[in-house]
């Protein structure tokens, strides 16, 4: 479901001509960490939904929620599991919230992150936002837990919730950015920063740039030996990070 659409009054205080960089974020791996409630939160839903839980977790790392879903529903085979998507993300939406307090106990801001996002907000010349594979409720609901939520713009970002292929997310963002921000950038001034290969074909599709952080599953070798324009153990070398996110 896409952010609400701003008032004009709010509209024109974002317009901001100098923009030339818009970094957009995942949030699972590469912002923070939520622990094991991630995956328990999509067994709850479905058990709900359907009144079983998956016998095992499918690989969820870069992917969007309605294609997770779909996967597990295609395990569990239920005839027509399209058509079941939209329900199970309904019930996916409540088990997550009603797991907050479980989130912020178990999980955890990941190193670096509010020091890079602050220096590049300082800077005046980026928009912030994510591109994440959460459906939009979920997504500002992890950020608000961790405390990110008001150092980004996420009206202007792409959610799972747009589309279940997260390649073509970057083009919903610079739409967005557009419409609602007066900014109008080419791909070739996004970066997406994320933790996974899903990541960097997201960015690939639509000529955006690409840094990956080995904070999620994978490690910084197998993540450097993917290609991406940049990659890094964390975030926690602030110059170096910002400096990449101007260039």
């Amino acid at each position: 479901m896409p952010p609400a659409e701003p008032s004009p009054a709010r509209r024109a205080t974002w317009k901001t001509p100098e923009v030339d960089r818009f970094v957009l974020w995942d949030i699972d791996g590469t912002l923070v960490s939520v622990g094991g409630i991630g995956g328990e939160v999509f067994d709850r839903a479905i058990e709900a939904a359907l009144g079983q839980r998956p016998p095992e977790r499918v690989h969820m790392s870069g992917k969007t929620d309605p294609q997770i879903v779909g996967e597990y529903l295609e395990m569990l085979g239920v005839a027509d599991p399209q058509s079941q998507v939209d329900a199970v993300l309904e019930h996916l939406e409540r088990e997550l919230a009603a797991a907050e307090h479980e989130m912020r106990g178990g999980g955890r801001m990941l190193p670096g992150v509010t020091d890079v996002i602050d220096r590049v907000r300082h800077g005046g010349r980026t928009v912030q936002s994510v591109l994440t594979g959460n459906i939009a409720p979920n997504a500002r609901l992890k950020l608000d837990a961790f405390g990110l939520a008001g150092l980004l713009d996420l009206e202007v970002g792409a959610y799972g919730s747009d589309h279940a292929d997260r390649r073509l997310l970057v083009p919903v963002a610079l739409a967005r950015l557009a419409e609602l921000r007066g900014i109008e950038l080419a791909p070739s001034q996004v970066w997406i920063v994320g933790d996974s290969a899903n990541d960097l074909a997201c960015a690939r599709a639509a000529g955006a740039r690409c840094l990956l952080v080995a904070t999620g599953r994978a490690s910084l070798a197998d993540l450097e030996a993917l290609g991406p324009d940049a990659a890094c153990a964390d975030l926690t070398d602030t110059d170096a990070v910002v400096a990449l996110l101007a260039s």
